[in-house]
């Protein structure tokens, strides 16, 4: 039966993948795939009606929010969303059922032009049915008018420059305007967390971490914010 299937996967073509825009080849290293993701400490019962893997996934969620909540700087984190567009377009939700009572009538949602392209489908199908309006541009020259209620950048941009949204940003804060960022989580080892600049959200995908492309996804996204917005935040928050 093995060698039928082993005979099967060899028709397929192992081609190079140059799709780009937010996904990457990379190395899960072995080390960590043997002594974490197959440590049967994980996964084995210790007794005959317990499935200790229940408590295994527990553990491992929790890892996963704590590594996101640290390389984001941003206070908690929730155990993962679909994919970086989910991911956005929850964001875009979510501080659209959260405008303060002075920013009610606005409706205006701004997407960097940087951002990636399957993301930008994503807030387009997501926005339309609650009624925001979404306005593409650069975001060096954003006018950030009374209407405007929440702006997404891209960090690093789409094609692959690093900006410094930090001016950007207190000027949003002044106009009780909410700030999210769609970030690269292996870039924030070296660069300055979207925390530290004003962020209030912060959303990608985990797939530089170690997670095969398998042809275009989905992997599992994170979605980083203020404990202020604890009662909002999409998805579920696994507790100590």
């Amino acid at each position: 039966y093995i060698e039928d299937l082993r005979k099967i996967a060899a028709k397929n073509k192992i081609f190079k993948s140059y799709i780009g825009i937010g996904y990457h080849p990379v190395i899960l290293p072995s080390v960590i795939q043997r002594n974490i993701l197959e440590n049967p400490g994980w996964y084995t019962q210790y007794t005959p009606y317990q499935a200790e893997i229940a408590q295994g996934r527990l553990e491992a969620l929790l890892n996963f929010q704590t590594v996101i909540s640290d390389l984001t700087a941003m206070d908690i984190a929730n155990a993962s969303l679909l994919d970086e567009g989910t991911a956005a377009a929850e964001a875009m939700a979510m501080f659209f059922a959260l405008r303060p009572k002075e920013k009610k009538n606005a409706n205006v949602f701004f997407v960097s032009n940087e951002c990636f392209p399957q993301t930008l489908d994503v807030l387009k199908t997501r926005a339309n049915p609650i009624g925001i309006e979404l306005k593409i541009g650069d975001p060096r020259n954003i006018d950030l008018t009374d209407d405007v209620f929440g702006i997404l950048v891209q960090f690093p941009a789409g094609n692959g420059e690093i900006r410094d949204y930090s001016e950007l940003f207190t000027q949003a804060t002044e106009k009780n305007i909410f700030k999210v960022v769609a970030a690269d989580l292996l870039s924030l080892t070296l660069f300055k967390p979207p925390g530290e600049f004003g962020a209030d959200a912060v959303v990608g995908s985990s797939q530089r971490f170690g997670i095969p492309m398998g042809f275009g996804g989905p992997h599992a996204a994170f979605f980083a914010t203020k404990e202020e917005y604890k009662r909002s935040i999409p998805g579920r928050i696994i507790g100590v």
